[in-house]
């Protein structure tokens, strides 16, 4: 049953497609679609579905229409805890907290069924929008974004709803650009050691010793990711002075990857591999190391092997006869 005004349940989705047919990789479509009149709200191309694609795409929701009362979702773990029982983190994902501090409710299908209007939206979006990439000549997803919005203005005109209500219940978002980006970027919070030291993604993050740095070990700071990749460290909203001890930034071996981030992932592996090959790295040490019994080892001490020194003993004898 569809929800009664504009803006009281918005269904979010991704459609992982090859968007542009053999002229470009394949890429994931980013879709919003009002429940009450089954407007296209919003769309996004993107490399793959991840926390910054979707945050990225959520700040541009919130420019166009402003907040609204719940956003619908599928169980990805980009709006959804998997373990809920477990004993660190805050209970929520990046994108549950961004819209928790915007004071936007979050809600999960438990299958693809109960998401309907947006999955029959991306069954439809997967034909008519790539037969219009391909008469227009578009192969990438910086051209795509920007033919979307002419598209959503023709497929809303053709084929959108008209509600029961007529009330719009999107909020203001009352935000100043900057506080929505540090509202909405990923944050988290790390343990600062002894040596003014913490870890962040396969990083060792050490702190400039001043006056505020000083007294930080063995308390938490809160750490700020932005889109760019630029990464702050802050205390009661401070921004501190690092520098980064080692900086690894390759996929791990037979790293566990999720299939929504994997275009994403090989493409990074791709452009790795075209640079110097990696660096050897040494055996790794044996778990069971040798510990020695204390018998004599003459290099003859099984069975097989006494029997084997006897026949060659005894082959010699025969081979040394006049």
């Amino acid at each position: 049953m569809r929800r009664e005004a504009l803006g009281e349940l918005v269904r979010t989705g991704g459609s992982d497609h090859r968007w542009f047919e053999d002229r470009g990789p394949p890429c994931t479509l980013l879709v919003f679609v009002d429940d009450a009149t089954s407007k296209l709200m919003q769309l996004r191309f993107v490399p793959s579905g991840s926390t910054f694609s979707d945050v990225e795409a959520l700040e541009l929701y919130l420019a166009n229409h402003g907040r609204p009362v719940v956003f619908y979702s599928d169980k990805h773990t980009v709006f959804r805890v998997a373990r809920q029982a477990a004993r660190t983190g805050h209970g929520m994902t990046q994108f549950g907290r961004a819209l928790n501090g915007l004071n936007v409710g979050t809600l999960c299908a438990n299958s693809s069924r109960a998401r309907g209007r947006v999955e029959r939206a991306n069954r439809t979006l997967q034909d008519r929008p790539v037969k219009e990439l391909r008469l227009a000549g578009i192969c990438g997803i910086a051209a795509a974004n920007d033919f979307l919005p002419g598209f959503t203005d023709r497929h809303n005109a053709r084929f959108a709803k008209v509600p029961r209500r007529p009330d719009d219940l999107h909020r203001a978002l009352n935000a100043e650009p900057a506080r929505l980006h540090d509202v909405l970027c990923p944050r988290d919070q790390r343990y600062v050691g002894a040596q003014l030291s913490l870890s962040y993604e396969r990083k060792r993050i050490i702190l400039e010793e001043n006056d505020v740095t000083c007294g930080l070990a063995g308390r938490y700071v809160d750490t700020h990711v932005f889109p760019d990749g630029r990464l702050e460290v802050r205390w009661k909203g401070v921004r501190l002075l690092y520098r980064v001890f080692d900086k690894d930034q390759r996929v791990t071996h037979a790293a566990i990857t999720g299939n929504k981030h994997l275009s994403a992932v090989l493409e990074f592996i791709e452009a790795e591999q075209d640079k110097a090959p990696p660096k050897t790295r040494p055996a790794g040490k044996q778990r069971t190391p040798y510990m020695p019994t204390g018998r004599r080892n003459d290099g003859w001490t099984s069975a097989a092997a006494r029997i084997a020194k006897s026949k060659a003993a005894q082959a010699a004898g025969q081979g040394s006869d006049p």
